[in-house]
């Protein structure tokens, strides 16, 4: 067995430590495994103090340090939302220039559908099935393997990694590298995994927020005293219908963004009602329904305006029940993120994945980020991307997968990047001696 402490210095170039990840890539599984067990899913995430406790035990024979930052709950507190909201910082700090490595540690809850259990990592051949295994903590396992790679070989790196592994991107109220910049704790420039395992040059993204609707009603005895209630569900029905109205009226609304190569159309707005919660047996009249709004918005439209136009549909079909509009997450659109590292991330990712330099294309998506946050409070417009996502991933969905072929492809892009023979003409904080 090959150890994952101490730095074995026979390999001390990049041939040698993509032969390491090779070697080591069972490792990765192993660390998938542990990852997919630990339910982090968001609502509620009250997971992720024992994701941190993970991750600071694989972090620890890497010998980066390790630091909690925790979001004051005044800021994320939410329906449906519950537990501290843990982020973690991992780092090497030998003074060379910070490459900061962005995870959400989040995932969105099991969807009915999964043959096998979720939270339990499932292979077959080189696929491995589990929540979160592509979105996004195989992504995590690959950025651990590479930098065990680099530990074992004893490889230069040029950048000193620092991983954020963030809580609440799944259209959280308060997300945490949001928070992370607006405490100044982002440093260099930051590779986002929040992408696809694709030949992509990033354009930006849609913002997203989601609105919980609350109408209360009256419970009683629904066979003896009908009169003594009042049907909460019942009583929404105009307000579903208006917002089934709505709906295509927003999906009007397209954008300038470049749409994904396989894209029929421009991306366009959406509102979709996500979630509907009330009532809970037969023989009473339900006293409360909360319903679920997740409305993706275009950059060139206005966040407010797009509230607003939700609210005023919704309180006009209400008849007088004044419900209650709650914003229960927002992600503000994220702005072009191209830049000067760009390039030698490009050739980073065909030295991993084997792409040609034709192979990439410019686009954008309606999926959301929340780097529009980090561009916000910091000014950093750049943002690299990179993940685990593909066509055939089901993300978010049942039977959510990712390939351990990726997963190395990946390790083996993250470790060409951060290695300082790589391509050094093409990094901007390169200096020749």
């Amino acid at each position: 067995m090959i150890s994952q402490g101490n730095p074995i210095r026979s390999e001390a170039d990049l041939a040698g430590a993509f032969a390491a990840i090779e070697r080591l890539s069972e490792t990765a599984v192993d660390d998938l495994r542990r990852m997919v067990a630990v339910d982090t899913s968001f609502p509620p995430g009250a997971g992720y103090d024992a994701f941190a406790d993970l991750m600071e035990q694989l972090a620890a024979p890497l010998a980066l340090d390790c630091e909690r930052v925790v979001v004051p709950e005044e800021l994320w507190r939410a329906p449906g939302a519950y537990g501290p909201r843990t982020n973690v910082i991992a780092r090497r700090n030998s003074g060379r220039p910070v490459l900061g490595l962005y995870f959400h540690v989040d995932t969105v809850p099991p969807a009915p559908g999964w043959i096998s259990d979720p939270l339990q990592l499932a292979r077959e051949g080189d696929r491995l099935f589990g929540l979160g295994a592509a979105d996004m903590k195989g992504s995590i396992t690959a950025t651990l393997l590479a930098l065990r790679a680099a530990r074992q070989t004893g490889l230069t790196l040029a950048y000193d990694p620092m991983l954020l592994l963030c809580t609440d991107e799944e259209a959280g109220l308060y997300p945490g590298v949001r928070y992370l910049a607006e405490q100044g704790r982002l440093e260099g420039h930051i590779l986002n995994f929040n992408g696809s395992a694709m030949p992509r040059i990033w354009a930006g993204c849609f913002g997203l927020f989601t609105l919980t609707v609350r109408v209360r009603g009256k419970a009683a005895h629904a066979g003896e005293q009908r009169s003594a209630g009042a049907n909460a569900i019942e009583a929404a029905l105009p307000i579903l219908n208006a917002i089934a109205g709505l709906k295509p009226v927003i999906a009007q609304r397209t954008s300038r963004l470049p749409p994904p190569p396989q894209a029929a159309g421009p991306l366009a707005a959406s509102l979709d009602i996500s979630a509907i919660h009330g009532g809970q047996c037969g023989g009473q009249i339900p006293s409360q329904l909360e319903i679920l709004l997740c409305r993706r918005y275009a950059p060139e439209e206005d966040f407010a305006a797009a509230r607003s136009e939700i609210e005023t549909v919704i309180r006009q079909a209400a008849a007088g029940l004044d419900p209650d509009i709650i914003l229960t997450g927002h992600l503000m659109p994220t702005a072009d993120p191209g830049g000067p590292h760009w390039p030698r991330w490009q050739r980073a990712l065909s030295a991993g994945f084997g792409y040609a330099p034709d192979d990439f294309a410019r686009w954008g998506a309606s999926g959301c980020s929340d780097f529009g946050w980090v561009q916000q409070a910091t000014g950093m417009q750049e943002v690299l991307l990179t993940g685990l996502g593909k066509p055939d991933s089901h993300i978010h969905a049942p039977g959510e997968a990712t390939t351990l072929t990726d997963i190395v492809a990946l390790a083996k892009s993250v470790l060409a990047y951060l290695s300082a023979e790589f391509c050094p003409e093409l990094s901007p904080e390169h200096t020749t001696p």
